[in-house]
């Protein structure tokens, strides 16, 4: 045997092996082989927070990490986006004021970020060096659970929103980082469409508002209630923790031990968090126009989206691969029907609408084009539900 195929055995030994690994801190709760991926998965339950930790060896040096919160919203003040801002502002443990960048800028990352979904917030990072790996780890842990955010009012005012006054003699303003990139998203057409698009098909739960803020309610949310959102969705027992690579399976273990056993268990946490199905209260398709801002010399066109709630049960395997492989023969590629058909009608001038959108507890679909004359905005509907 070449010193190649012994090296190949000696490492799927140890991915073999990396299915036995217990820890006294934690139940495992469930195994499983993604032969396909070479994934050795071990989902374990820490046995005093309650927190669920997704162990996935494999052969890949490019090391990940993910902590995932559930944190739906009640209205549209931006909590958990700024929230997910203010976390990376320094930490019990980390007390520099910014260390995203100082990580950015000085560890050996292969990706590092987070993001706001408007049902979750994820801490997402990668290395292929395993000891800036594990540092990484170290500081998005402690960020999260123990943030500098919910003890200093300034970051919530730096990262949310403040009122600034440059001259004694000018109006004040609102700013803030989040406030000032929402401000440049409901400025664009298209993010306006989307959100007008998700409002209308969940008027009754959470996807009915926005998780990254409205630039006109993002002012409402007081320092209190930001504290409060962090200590409602921010419990272990209320995440989603995942490892995946070629590090050591009982270091991922010891180390979230470090941070989990600070806490108690929550059992309240998940039901706390658990997004409300939408209904399919509609007997007849509904209208809704929203105005949307152009520049002086835009023409005065309209933007058209036709748009489905598909489930409102969790679909089958059978039904799932079946709603892909339909979005994909309506719209999939330029000679897709229904996209074909849209761009040639002349209705408009481009698509708008990703078609099937499934990243959600519940599936939509829409499809619609923009740049639509204010006589066509009625053809355009009738078209993609005859070419449906």
């Amino acid at each position: 045997m070449s010193e190649k195929q012994e090296s190949k055995v000696a490492d799927t030994v140890r991915l073999v092996d990396s299915l036995e690994v217990t820890h006294p801190a934690f139940d495992v709760i469930a195994k499983d082989v993604v032969s396909e991926y070479g994934a050795y998965c071990t989902l374990y339950r820490h046995k005093k927070s309650g927190a669920e930790l997704l162990s996935v060896a494999n052969d890949d040096d490019n090391k990940v990490f993910g902590i995932t919160f559930r944190t739906p919203p009640e209205d549209s003040t931006g909590a958990p986006h700024i929230l997910e801002h203010s976390v990376l502002c320094g930490s019990r443990k980390y007390k520099t004021k910014d260390p995203f960048v100082q990580l950015l800028q000085g560890s050996l990352q292969t990706f590092l970020n987070a993001f706001t979904y408007p049902d979750r917030t994820c801490y997402v990072l990668a290395s292929q060096n395993t000891k800036d790996f594990y540092n990484l780890v170290n500081v998005y842990t402690d960020a999260v659970f123990h943030p500098r955010a919910l003890t200093d009012p300034m970051v919530h005012a730096q990262e949310g929103w403040h009122l600034e006054l440059e001259n004694k003699d000018d109006p004040l303003t609102y700013k803030g980082v989040v406030y000032n990139e929402m401000k440049g998203v409901y400025s664009s057409p298209d993010s306006l469409l989307n959100r007008a698009s998700q409002r209308s098909m969940f008027p009754e739960n959470t996807y009915g508002v926005d998780s990254g803020g409205d630039p006109a309610d993002i002012p409402n949310l007081t320092f209190e209630q930001f504290g409060e959102f962090h200590r409602k969705f921010y419990h272990p027992a209320n995440s989603r923790i995942f490892f995946a690579g070629d590090d050591d399976v009982p270091t991922r273990l010891s180390l979230m031990d470090e941070y989990l056993q600070e806490f108690d268990a929550s059992p309240e946490s998940k039901p706390a968090s658990q997004v409300k199905w939408q209904k399919k209260n509609f007997t007849e398709p509904k209208w809704s126009s929203e105005p949307y801002p152009v520049a002086a010399d835009q023409p005065e066109t309209h933007m058209v989206s036709v748009n489905w709630l598909l489930n409102e049960r969790h679909f089958t395997s059978t039904e799932d691969l079946t709603v892909t492989v339909l979005d994909h023969l309506l719209t999939g590629t330029v000679s897709s029907i229904l996209r074909k058909t849209l761009m040639e009608s002349g209705l408009g001038t481009a698509i708008t609408g990703g078609g099937l959108s499934d990243e959600l507890l519940q599936a939509t679909y829409s499809m619609g084009l923009k740049g639509v004359e204010p006589q066509n905005v009625k053809p355009v509907e009738t078209l993609v539900l005859d070419t449906f």
